[in-house]
């Protein structure tokens, strides 16, 4: 019965943090998206995030983004600075192909820094993917 139970692989879906400029407060933000790299498009996606070392934790937050089209990417939630000293775990959720999809993404603590940005293409920035 066990081996009937078929789990789909999350694939060319990623969580990524990008640093980016603020024009209302005249700063750098670090900012986390999901990135729907598919050809075809992603919908009820909801996200659950949360920051964790120890006892140290954040608050639950968690996000109704709905559709992600194809080629595309749409914010998830500012990231506080004090807050990427923890781990960042965001556990996504999708519908596609007619099944549901589900991944758990890990920034590990002092992981996300800007001497580790990498080019994210979608975007056409520069950010830091989750594992």
């Amino acid at each position: 019965m066990k081996k009937d139970i078929e789990i789909p692989v999350v694939k060319d879906v990623y969580v990524a943090i990008i640093r980016e400029w603020n024009e209302e407060f005249l700063d750098k933000d670090w900012n986390a998206y999901i990135i729907n790299s598919r050809v075809n498009p992603i919908e009820l996606t909801m996200i659950v995030s949360k920051g964790y070392e120890g006892d140290r934790k954040t608050s639950i937050m968690r996000h109704a983004i709905g559709k992600v089209e194809g080629k595309s990417y749409k914010k998830i939630e500012v990231v506080q600075e004090d807050v990427l000293a923890l781990n960042n775990e965001f556990y996504v959720t999708y519908y596609a192909d007619n099944k549901l999809y589900e991944k758990r993404f890990l920034f590990e603590q002092n992981s996300v820094k800007e001497s580790d940005l990498v080019s994210i293409p979608i975007m056409d920035k520069e950010g830091i993917y989750a594992k």
